[in-house]
């Protein structure tokens, strides 16, 4: 049976970079560092109001794609990562050097007051930012 969604792995051009970037900007902390044989490791981020990890490892080599554009990529795969917010104005004025991606979009049409905006990570993934969502 399922319990939760534990945890996150993700591929970092710089993991230290990458660290401090979801630490600032939405409370992840360092809880684990695994050294693994010949010196790489595994640094273990969770999220300060739940049970959530985030895993990084440095990559090894370029990515062999162009950079996901808007919302994320529209093949088959992961699509965005999504941090719910109190406001996404505030946290956009939060988070130096944003580079916004999408948006921000009101989605008042389909959801009133849901509000989203699409960035980009150090690492060039699509992280959006949404307040307002409800489900039905």
């Amino acid at each position: 049976m399922l319990q939760i969604i534990s945890q996150l792995a993700i591929t970092c051009k710089d993991q230290e970079a990458t660290e401090a970037w979801y630490c600032k900007n939405f409370g992840f902390r360092r809880t684990r560092v695994a050294v693994l044989p010949g010196g790489k490791k595994i640094v273990f981020l969770k999220m300060s109001d739940c049970a959530f990890y985030l895993e990084l490892f440095q990559a090894e080599e370029e990515l062999p794609i162009p950079e996901a554009m808007n919302d994320g990529y529209t093949f088959p795969g992961f699509r965005h990562l999504a941090f719910k917010v109190n406001d996404v104005d505030q946290k956009l004025s939060e988070i130096a050097d944003v580079e916004i991606t999408l948006g921000p979009l009101n989605f008042d049409d389909y959801i009133p007051g849901w509000r989203t905006v699409w960035i980009r990570d150090p690492d060039g993934r699509i992280i959006e930012i949404s307040h307002g969502f409800q489900d039905e």
